[in-house]
């Protein structure tokens, strides 16, 4: 910490614990200001301007150090100047004084702060970023609220100080005047008997209704969109789930089984992305994949040689019969034998209790939108004239491409590059961004590259796709890079650089449900929406565009409509895991390096690599490394990266100790069996372990062995 900030830290505590120290809260009670009234005013009628001056300056310090007396001294204003004057000096100095504390938090504390409770602000960060001034304006009129907390809060934001300063001041205003009355009201008391009279009583009930009615008018605020729709007195149903993806047919489930009315809407095919067009085909596609890479490395295995031969069009057909496997789960018979009405069609949001599907209206309490994603497409000049497919139309293909341009560098692109590679394409990925999978370390990254290269893959990184052209009877994907510019020449390109959530023409907006500027639907921490009778979760809400998270999230925007009467329950991101299934699979739970690095959270790095694993070695897989996040000198697990063979079966250890606050020695102390893949996680932790070995005590251990010999 700078010297600068070392002096302000002391100066700040000197003056607060000088203030307790002294016991000085004992001059600013209510007691105290009825008996010092009297004399207070006769000192005033003489020292006008130096009791107004003092009382200014008393009243800014105590905000700015977040002192216990901002009451007192609110009505202390009203009872020494009366009303009006009451209400300037108390409004202009608690403002002045909340600012103080605000620029004080902002310089001592808001990078440490952010750094430390980077999760815990997001909401905060959200509110902010979402409804900025009103966000602290309604804050501002919740008097539960500690406004010494507001302020510090407030400061670790990167909310603007003059925003800050005008809306505390519109924000308080109310609330002082209300103390400042009921101050004037405490200095007309002159008998036992006023206190019965209606203005004074009248004055001390406002302070106890006024949290009530600033309620009230926050809430008239936020649903003040929905006047102009019409309640139903009943309802068809309890819950209209739109989308039957991933979170659609969780929501429904959930909604049946606790014998809710529930009616699930899907326009195409019941199972979403995830089936269809997702993890399911891919997932088969790469297995496929991995039977070809073990023939190709057949000397490493012991064979001379190892060949198969295939069709193309049978392994696409594979993929499709894996999911007419597994659609049974997912179909309307399924789901309408559990209790839920399946409903086929285009779903819009008439109001916030009506859907209409077709030419029908459902009325219900509450809905769900779940309607996921879809792929984006650049608007690269040339693109849409040229053969492109996406993850959603790849797997209409019959026939392999020989020349396959890939054009992004994340999860659903890297698992494709490989499998056509992998299949006999020559295949090229252009990523624009430093290194593949940048959402992982660097060190995660570059193994991933490695393989590639090593099984064929032209890799592109810091490569921008400029345009697509024609020239000599072929076309190509003209790309710019640090080298210049490349023209790589394709048959066929897949375009990975994201998904949009499918949120346009379900008449979101028409109702007052807010949206982000990438069109993702904007929900709480309850995953209720702008309107409250509106829920959503999976991909058309983020952040994370995960099937499990999916399912994660449908149960809150499932349960906080249905139960919210009595709970609501705040959705849990603190241990989010994911994999990319390339080979070696990337793993991940909680923070990476690189994340810790911007969030300024000091970590200490454990690593393990699998080459020295047995059973990675016996199953010619010891490519690879575990990688664990703790705080130094701490076995409490903040986040771990695996790379490796099987590394998302890996890591479920590893999230199951993050969720429960399990750390490295309690991994370590767990049996494994011998010998497989988990092993791993104890040698981790066994790795720590030794790191923090108590070296002076084993020294006097060895001496104690020495003396025995």
């Amino acid at each position: 910490m700078k010297a600068s900030k070392i002096i302000l830290v002391a100066f700040v505590a000197a003056l607060v614990a000088a203030f307790f120290l002294f016991d000085l809260t004992a001059l600013f009670t209510l007691e105290n200001l009825q008996s010092y009234l009297g004399a207070i005013e006769d000192f005033q009628r003489d020292n006008y301007l130096l009791v107004l001056g003092a009382f200014f300056i008393v009243y800014v310090l105590a905000m700015a150090l977040s002192l216990p007396i901002a009451t007192v001294l609110t009505l202390a204003a009203g009872a020494l100047f009366g009303f009006w004057l009451g209400i300037a000096l108390a409004s202009f100095a608690s403002t002045i004084g909340a600012t103080v504390a605000f620029l004080v938090a902002r310089y001592l504390f808001r990078d440490a702060v952010r750094g430390r409770f980077a999760k815990q602000l997001a909401a905060i960060d959200r509110g902010v970023a979402k409804d900025g001034a009103f966000y602290l304006f309604a804050m501002r009129l919740v008097v539960a609220i500690p406004p010494s907390v507001i302020n510090v809060a407030m400061g670790v934001t990167p909310m603007r100080t003059w925003t800050f300063y005008w809306v505390s001041q519109l924000g308080m205003l109310t609330a002082t005047g209300v103390y400042v009355n009921a101050g004037l009201q405490l200095a007309r008391l002159e008998s036992l008997g006023d206190i019965l009279s209606p203005t004074f009583i009248g004055s001390f009930l406002l302070l106890g209704v006024f949290p009530l009615l600033a309620k009230k008018a926050l809430d008239g605020y936020r649903t003040r969109r929905r006047r102009r729709f019409v309640k139903p007195r009943r309802f068809d149903a309890n819950l209209v789930v739109i989308g039957a993806g991933s979170g659609g047919l969780v929501a429904a489930l959930i909604a049946a089984t606790v014998k809710a009315k529930v009616t699930l809407v899907e326009r195409h095919r019941m199972g979403g992305d995830c089936l269809h067009t997702g993890c399911v085909p891919s997932k088969s596609l790469l297995r496929s994949a991995k039977m070809l890479s073990y023939m190709a490395r057949a000397k490493e295995f012991g064979f001379q040689r190892a060949v198969a031969e295939f069709d193309f069009a049978d392994v696409m057909e594979r993929v499709q019969g894996v999911i007419k496997t597994i659609e049974p789960n997912d179909s309307v018979q399924r789901y309408t034998s559990l209790g839920v009405d399946c409903v086929s069609g285009d779903a819009t949001i008439v109001s916030p209790w009506r859907v209409r599907v077709g030419g029908a209206e459902i009325t219900t309490r509450n809905i769900v939108v779940a309607t996921g994603g879809a792929p984006f497409v650049p608007p690269i000049p040339g693109l849409e004239e040229a053969d492109y497919v996406t993850s959603d139309t790849v797997w209409e293909l019959r026939a392999l491409p020989r020349r396959f341009v890939v054009l992004g560098g994340g999860p659903i692109g890297c698992e494709l590059a490989q499998a056509f590679a992998r299949f006999g394409a020559e295949v090229t990925q252009v990523e624009r961004n430093r290194y593949l999978l940048m959402r992982e370390d660097e060190d995660a990254s570059a193994l991933v590259r490695a393989r590639f290269e090593a099984e064929g893959v032209r890799v592109l990184t810091s490569h921008q796709a400029v345009r697509v052209e024609s020239a000599q009877g072929e076309r190509r994907l003209v790309c710019e890079g640090e080298g210049g510019v490349v023209a790589v020449p394709f048959d066929l390109i897949l375009v990975a650089v994201g998904r949009t959530p499918n949120t346009a023409g379900l008449g979101l907006e028409e109702v007052g449900v807010a949206l982000r500027g990438n069109g993702a639907v904007e929900v709480d921490e309850h995953m209720r929406t702008s309107v409250p009778t509106i829920y959503a979760c999976g991909d058309v809400t983020g952040p994370y565009q995960f099937t499990h998270i999916a399912s994660h999230q449908a149960w809150y925007a499932t349960v906080n409509p249905l139960f919210g009467v009595f709970r609501r329950f705040r959705v849990d991101y603190s241990v989010v895991p994911w994999t990319t299934f390339t080979d070696p699979e990337v793993a991940r739970v909680g923070l990476n390096e690189q994340e810790a690095a911007r969030a300024n959270v000091p970590v200490e790095v454990t690593r393990f690599d699998l080459a020295e694993l047995d059973r990675a070695l016996a199953d010619g897989e010891g490519r690879g490394f575990v990688k664990v996040l703790t705080p130094p000198g701490k076995d409490r697990i903040l986040g771990v990266t695996i790379v490796g063979h099987h590394a998302g079966d890996v890591a479920a250890e590893f999230v199951l100790a993050m969720k429960w606050k399990l750390g490295l020695k309690k991994v370590m102390s767990t049996i494994h069996i011998y010998p497989t893949l988990a092993e791993a996680s104890k040698f981790a932790a066994s790795t720590w372990r030794k790191a923090h070995a108590p070296q002076r005590l084993l020294a006097w251990v060895a001496k104690f062995h020495a003396a025995r010999r």
